[in-house]
């Protein structure tokens, strides 16, 4: 049973939802604001945190924030409809993916599932180190190393970095990378693709003349590589 914690001051929103994942078969617990949420994951850990940004106090950007400091526990954003910035600050914080409200119920259900599966993916495959030119994903270790420098993923960007380096000088569109990577079993939106290649070449590539992250106008991104492994 997966464990489920809801930051969420109101309860219209965090009622229904508990609910519903209760229903789904999940063990769910609901923090009424940041500290009460840091709180209880202290104690009590997740599976995968439900994040409002818009939070009395403590805002859920340093929720996230924190959060991200002690575990690479999976993070869905909950944000409003106009909270543009907030989203892509929670996104570069290392949030996995973002619902925007008003939204169903059924929706929050599946982008979970989608995040909680690709994160056992993570955890379920064999041991193996990818290597292109000076980079190497080192997937027992979950370690992803540029010229021998430690960078720091979330567990999506982990994902998605290996999808790119598994198919080295391959130009990858974004339906495919939204299947592969985010699993959406309903139509994800494909800007979310754009997001996270920007936060992974600023990561990856912030100092290279030539990006090994490569965009490809009208058909999608590669990853470049002189040499391979």
């Amino acid at each position: 049973m997966s464990r489920i914690l809801i930051v969420e001051d109101e309860e219209s929103f965090s009622d229904p939802l508990s609910y519903l994942l209760e229903k789904e078969g999940f063990e769910v617990t609901v923090a009424a604001d940041g500290n009460e949420a840091l709180s209880v994951f202290e104690r009590d850990s997740a599976d995968l945190i439900l994040l409002d940004l818009m939070l009395p106090g403590m805002s859920g950007t340093e929720v996230c924030r924190q959060v991200r400091q002690r575990s690479n526990v999976p993070v869905i954003m909950l944000t409003a409809k106009d909270s543009e910035i907030d989203k892509v600050v929670g996104l570069e914080l290392g949030a996995d993916d973002y619902v925007t409200k008003p939204f169903s119920l059924d929706e929050v259900v599946a982008r979970i599932r989608a995040v909680l599966r690709r994160t056992a993916s993570l955890d379920d495959d064999d041991a193996a180190v990818l290597r292109v030119d000076d980079l190497e994903l080192d997937d027992d270790a979950h370690e992803v190393r540029r010229g021998g420098e430690v960078v720091e993923l979330s567990p999506t960007e982990f994902k998605l970095l290996r999808y790119l380096m598994m198919n080295p000088n391959r130009v990858l569109s974004k339906a495919q990378i939204l299947d592969h990577v985010w699993e959406y079993d309903f139509n994800g939106d494909a800007s979310i693709v754009e997001s996270y290649i920007s936060y992974l070449r600023r990561k990856i590539d912030p100092h290279s003349s030539e990006p090994l992250i490569q965009t490809k106008r009208g058909f999608g991104y590669m990853l470049k590589a002189d040499r391979t492994s």
